[in-house]
């Protein structure tokens, strides 16, 4: 069951969207000077002081409950971390710059991406592994289930889209880890994309109509699937999950940071993100969802996407930027 928004939310949610937006392409901007130069913490540091200082003119009373970085010892905007200049109380979802790797060898699908709800409506968890299926929008409720097996998922999803197998895409991030993943989904007869980096795009992708992807499933980053839950909300899809740990001390740290529930449940789509819900990511490098940073001089064009749940409303934004009037530009 999802809360009912206060005034001041239903006042103010469709300003924050325009807001949220400034701040992932404020991060983006940042992080393109660094695109292809092969220093990939240069890039998210750069990218996590630029979200920082355009946080500072949003107005909401935000806290970072996912934030990124613990994993690979990169630069973070840190959980409990408190940004905007004072509102209505937020949680806020980061990644400020998701693909680090991408960024640093300027290949496709780096992004930044920013996700906003009422405090207490994101799931609060340490940066930690997560099992993950998700399917777009128009199926049945439960179609595909985290604990069915992958060949069992997608004859329901084949049935359900009217298709055979063999026209289903599978998405999943290159990993040791997804070989027998890979090896039945190939098994039952659907094809495979395999991305090295960028699970939260490859969610959306596969909740968009005309995206290349029929399912995204495997496991990935912990911040990654609440962003991508949090997008898969506003454009109706559905979303399974489960945290996985290594160790006695990261089930401690789940404990604490959402007391009273198993860590180790399976999460649903409003587990992981509920209430109302705004979702922004701008493009660092091309890739099929956004367009890139374009650089000219001190000028640069950037390309978004923002989404609303309350609305289902889905926008493509082209911003056209000079750096010298950015307070957190230095070049």
């Amino acid at each position: 069951m999802t809360s009912k928004p206060t005034a001041a939310y239903q006042v103010t949610d469709r300003n924050l969207a325009l807001e949220l937006v400034r701040v992932t392409e404020a991060a983006a901007m940042a992080a393109s000077h660094w695109t292809g130069r092969g220093q990939k913490n240069d890039a998210d540091g750069a990218a996590v002081e630029a979200m920082r200082l355009a946080f500072d003119t949003v107005a909401i009373d935000g806290t970072v409950v996912i934030g990124e970085g613990e994993m690979d010892e990169a630069p973070m905007l840190f959980i409990g971390e408190k940004v905007g200049s004072g509102g209505p109380a937020m949680d806020i979802a980061v990644d400020p710059l998701e693909g680090t790797n991408l960024c640093a060898k300027n290949m496709p699908n780096a992004l930044t991406v920013v996700a906003l709800a009422e405090a207490g409506n994101f799931l609060h968890a340490p940066d930690v592994y997560m099992e993950k299926i998700v399917v777009g929008p128009d199926l049945p409720e439960g179609v595909v289930d985290l604990d069915a097996s992958i060949g069992a998922n997608l004859r329901e999803l084949a049935r359900a889209k009217r298709k055979d197998i063999g026209e289903l895409t599978l998405c999943a991030l290159e990993r040791e880890r997804h070989e027998e993943l890979i090896a039945k989904t190939r098994e039952a007869g659907a094809r495979v994309m395999l991305l090295s980096d960028g699970d939260v795009a490859a969610a959306i992708a596969a909740c968009l109509p005309d995206g290349a992807v029929d399912i995204y499933a495997g496991s990935g980053g912990a911040p990654e699937g609440v962003l991508a839950a949090a997008a898969v909300r506003c454009v109706r899809g559905q979303m399974q999950a489960r945290l996985l740990f290594e160790d006695d001390e990261q089930i401690r740290r789940a404990r604490e940071m959402d007391p009273g529930k198993d860590p180790s449940r399976k999460l649903g789509l409003f587990d992981l993100a509920r209430g109302d819900v705004l979702f922004s990511a701008t493009g660092v490098t091309a890739g099929p969802l956004l367009r890139g940073i374009r650089r000219d001089g001190r000028h640069a064009v950037t390309h978004s996407i923002v989404m609303r749940s309350k609305s289902g409303t889905v926008r493509f934004v082209e911003g056209h930027h000079d750096f010298g009037t950015k307070i957190w530009s230095t070049f």
